[in-house]
């Protein structure tokens, strides 16, 4: 049975995920970063364009050589089942946190922690408390 919008039309399902496109200066650094720091597996490399995934999040990422770090405003917001355990994770393989000692409890009912990776995209990682 398809489901029915509130004016008695038909609503279609068509939305079933959402992957970022973010931007890196250098393939091979957020290869490198993204695998070997917070374990994601490279899923497709096409030289300029990488995509990478970690269960059920994938991220691509697309080639823009001149950017400024200082000036990126990429960010992605991620919800884990179990923050502690991925905060530890990532402390423990050298990964720059905020904050660094534990993730914070936000007033939207979120336990939070966030990183930037090499061209200062910020991840936050949160879980629903």
């Amino acid at each position: 049975m398809q489901p029915v919008a509130a004016n008695g039309s038909i609503r279609l399902e068509m939305l079933r995920s959402v992957h970022p496109k973010l931007p890196m200066r250098q393939v091979a650094v957020t290869r490198s970063f993204y695998t070997e720091k917070l374990g994601f597996t490279v899923t497709a490399d096409y030289g300029n364009y990488l995509i990478v995934e970690r269960e059920k999040v994938e991220l691509h990422f697309f080639e823009f050589v001149s950017l400024d770090p200082k000036e990126n405003y990429g960010q992605v917001y991620i919800r884990v089942s179990d923050i502690d355990q991925l905060h530890r994770s990532f402390r423990e393989a050298g990964v720059p946190l905020l904050p660094k000692e534990q993730p914070e409890s936000k007033p939207w009912g979120q336990r939070e922690f966030s990183l930037l990776d090499p061209d200062h995209n910020l991840l936050t990682f949160g879980q629903e408390v």
